[in-house]
């Protein structure tokens, strides 16, 4: 049966959304018609999932989204659903890395996968290209999408802006790979380090690109050899076509810790990240870059309104907490604590009075006007 109708909604930048009603057969065509445009930066993406829904990445970072109204329900489901390994035991094997870049842009609730199956074999990085624009504000709506399918992997960036964002901690699993059989492969060695570069395969992102200009790129690198992901590329070069993505030798992967291809890896299908240059992707570990012209940002970006809800648990609660607190607005009898709480609310209500918002914009749950000015640092 032919679909007639789809339910239309916006994912907006901040991870919000606006469910805009029903649309027929008619406008969808002229939306897929408007984004074969060359003049139109717009452009569709499929559902990998399911059938007859589909995305529109839109240049102001936000996301448009189309699902058939007779479509069955989509759930993004953890493919690696129990861990082997407990969380504790990851971390205490994989933890001589960050969990996290410094500054980076956090996506998402940040659980996305869980423990290494394997904490003893060495560590790797994926590296990805999300087939799409970059620049501009596609680092959101690119990062948006990833989230709506449930593919995310750990780190997403932007070669352009040089933006650089995180769905979770580089201390557990995405979930960009395809599992091959039962083997869970996001959950191979001391850390499965996987990258979405907004980018083609056909073009690779490294032509042109300087890693002297990119401090975010630099510190990127800096991580995964914190955690000790070795500057080589097992299996060689990634391919340049599909056509040559064949090699994916299973003994290789399991055994060798370094970088690797999307289309180097057993049981998956894709011949991203294309040609890449491997003399940039890891590049040399002893060359001297030249030192960032920007600073790291000092503070918290604001995570979005749907972060702050109850059972929220995060560091960034404590370091807002902390900040409340020092601005005399603290309504604690004990804490400030990581875990979201009513004394969180009531701490922030006072915080949005003082600085002179009234009914609904002082309602306790933070907003980017207010969080922006309460400056909290950076975790």
């Amino acid at each position: 049966m032919a679909t007639e109708a789809w339910h239309a909604a916006i994912i907006h930048a901040d991870q919000t959304e606006t469910y805009c009603g029903t649309v027929d057969e008619q406008h969808v065509r002229q939306v897929r018609a408007l984004s074969e445009l060359d003049s139109v930066e717009r452009h569709v993406r499929e559902h990998p999932r399911q059938a007859g829904s589909f995305f529109v990445f839109r240049d102001d970072g936000d996301l448009d989204v189309y699902v058939p109204v007779d479509a069955p329900e989509f759930r993004v489901y953890d493919p690696d659903p129990e861990p082997k390994a407990t969380d504790s035991e990851h971390l205490l094997r994989g933890g001589s890395g960050p969990a996290y870049v410094s500054g980076v842009t956090r996506f998402g609730d940040q659980s996305i996968g869980g423990a290494s199956d394997s904490p003893g074999k060495p560590p790797r990085a994926v590296w990805h290209t999300t087939e799409s624009p970059a620049g501009g504000n596609y680092f959101s709506s690119i990062a948006s999408y990833l989230i709506r399918v449930g593919a995310e992997p750990q780190v997403i960036y932007c070669p352009v802006t040089d933006r650089l964002g995180q769905f979770g901690p580089l201390t557990q699993s995405g979930r960009a790979l395809r599992n091959d059989g039962s083997v869970r492969v996001n959950r191979t060695g001391k850390v499965c380090i996987q990258v979405e570069v907004l980018g083609h395969a056909k073009s690779p992102w490294t032509k042109g690109f300087d890693p002297d200009d990119k401090p975010n790129y630099r510190k990127l690198i800096a991580a995964m050899r914190a955690h000790g992901i070795p500057d080589v590329w097992p299996v060689g070069k990634p391919p340049a076509t599909a056509s040559a993505a064949t090699k994916r030798p299973k003994d290789i992967w399991e055994s060798k810790g370094g970088h690797y291809g999307h289309s180097q890896i057993r049981g998956q299908d894709h011949w991203d990240p294309g040609a890449i240059d491997t003399a940039i992707v890891p590049g040399k570990g002893s060359s001297s870059p030249k030192p960032p012209t920007t600073p790291s940002p000092a503070y918290e970006p604001f995570p979005g309104a749907a972060f702050f809800h109850g059972g929220r648990h995060s560091s960034i609660i404590t370091a807002m907490g902390r900040r409340l607190v020092a601005e005399g607005c603290g309504a604690y009898r004990s804490g400030p604590g990581p875990n979201w709480t009513n004394a969180d609310r009531e701490s922030y209500r006072r915080w949005q009075k003082k600085l002179g918002f009234t009914g609904a914009d002082a309602d306790g749950y933070p907003g980017k006007t207010s969080w922006d000015k309460l400056r909290v640092p950076n975790t």
